[in-house]
């Protein structure tokens, strides 16, 4: 029941109609019996301020940032984590002591993802495909926490991988090297690593009846990740499927980088499975 100790949370962003974060997070604050409820909120970019001013105002418990507002909301913060600030961009505020304190916790979902599916990156050598903000995100957390032993950037813009390259072996003090997607022999590539992450938005509607990789790519069966959720078996995971792969979808990481964000704010464990089940069931599928 809403009353007036209700502590509140949002998601901003524009579009914003389409988050299941709403689901998700109410799910976790029921099943914790949390007296908090999570909203949407749509913000366009010149409103960014005053939205962050009024949230701070309202008391409110934290927020999430989604596209386009993850880059252009740290200018409004108080303070930025140093994993935020590496990676260039903000998904979680958290308000303290008057304060907005801008997080990313993209890149940790991704990590505990692979780690629940049980994939140790550990020691491993990753292949990521794409260069854009969610490979930033994945590319800076495994540099900087994962312990892993390389990391390849595998991107359509030479200049612009090898420019994320740099920043995340920078970040990391981990050996990132990077590769032009067009000029690469992908088979040999992808055998020369443990994990592959797909990062991009090749899979996903409208562009869902295709992949990057086929399943002679994936010969030396690799732990394949795909952050795109719907359809939450994309095309790469039949074709890893097909090659005798582990495939891990992107709804895992989606809960994972909500579950860390609800940790940040409430000092909590999150409900992992009660998120997963209202993500699950939100689109349409029991699990």
């Amino acid at each position: 029941m809403v009353d007036a100790k209700t502590k509140v949370f949002a998601v901003i962003g524009s579009p914003v109609e389409h988050s299941l974060s709403p689901q998700m997070h109410n799910a976790s604050f029921a099943e914790l019996k949390l007296n908090c409820i999570y909203v949407a909120h749509r913000v366009e970019g010149h409103e960014l301020r005053d939205a962050i001013a009024g949230f701070k105002a309202l008391k409110y418990g934290g927020v999430n940032v989604t596209l386009p507002h993850k880059q252009e909301v740290i200018p409004y913060l108080d303070e930025v984590s140093e994993e935020a600030r590496a990676i260039g961009a903000v998904n979680t505020i958290e308000f303290r002591e008057g304060k907005a304190i801008g997080h990313n916790t993209d890149g940790v979902g991704a990590l505990n993802a692979l780690i629940e599916a049980g994939v140790e990156p550990r020691g491993k050598r990753v292949l990521i495909l794409g260069s854009g903000g969610a490979a930033r995100a994945i590319a800076m957390t495994l540099a900087i926490r994962g312990g892993v032993a390389g990391i390849t950037l595998l991107g359509r813009t030479q200049a612009k991988v090898l420019a994320l390259a740099r920043d995340v072996e920078r970040a990391g003090k981990v050996r990132v090297s990077a590769k032009s997607l067009a000029e690469v022999d992908l088979r040999s590539t992808v055998e020369e690593h443990e994990i592959v992450i797909h990062a991009t938005p090749v899979g996903m509607h409208p562009r869902a009846e295709e992949t990057l990789l086929r399943a002679e790519h994936l010969t030396s069966q690799p732990a394949v990740m795909d952050i795109v959720y719907i359809p939450r078996e994309t095309l790469l995971l039949k074709e890893a499927k097909k090659a005798g792969c582990k495939a891990i979808d992107g709804v895992g990481m989606l809960v994972h980088q909500g579950a860390e964000a609800e940790r940040i704010w409430l000092g909590v464990e999150p409900s992992i499975e009660a998120m997963r089940r209202a993500v699950l069931e939100a689109l349409g599928e029991e699990g």
